[in-house]
């Protein structure tokens, strides 16, 4: 138990710094190519702005699955011998689907728990991003509907 918490924990706060870098990095863009008067209300540019946030999302996602992935690989003993193997599980174990196809030696389980308790923090911060992204363009939109 103890080996899996100590690895587990600096992964989970790698994958929280990934995100938080990103995240960091995409809403200062954002700011700095809209502002605050200056948020463009064509369909176009909404499209774009809400497409490429979910996309930036999306790899980073990536991204944190893809760490996971190298330190399945790098356990000691018969865990996942391959990239895809272990990158299958990560993403399955990250989205919380848990297939049950793939699994990892019982010494290494409660990792993949921890796994999933990242995943679903991010993935709420995620969708938390998204949502303040989708009330600014709404309220520049609408401007009469601020409340």
């Amino acid at each position: 138990m103890l080996p899996s918490i100590l690895v587990g924990l600096p992964l989970a706060l790698l994958t929280v710094g990934i995100h938080a870098t990103g995240t960091t990095w995409w809403i200062r863009r954002l700011m700095r190519t809209y502002g605050s008067d200056s948020v463009q209300t064509d369909s176009f540019s909404m499209l774009k702005v809400l497409s490429t946030t979910a996309i930036i999302l999306l790899l980073l996602h990536i991204v944190e699955v893809v760490v996971w992935s190298f330190a399945y690989l790098s356990l000691p003993g018969d865990q996942l011998n391959t990239l895809e193997a272990a990158t299958y599980f990560s993403i399955v174990t990250f989205t919380s689907l848990g297939f049950g196809d793939i699994v990892i030696g019982t010494s290494w389980r409660l990792l993949s728990g921890i796994q999933a308790m990242a995943g679903l923090l991010v993935f709420g911060w995620s969708t938390a991003l998204s949502f303040a992204v989708m009330q600014k363009l709404w309220n520049a939109a609408n401007p009469n509907s601020q409340s």
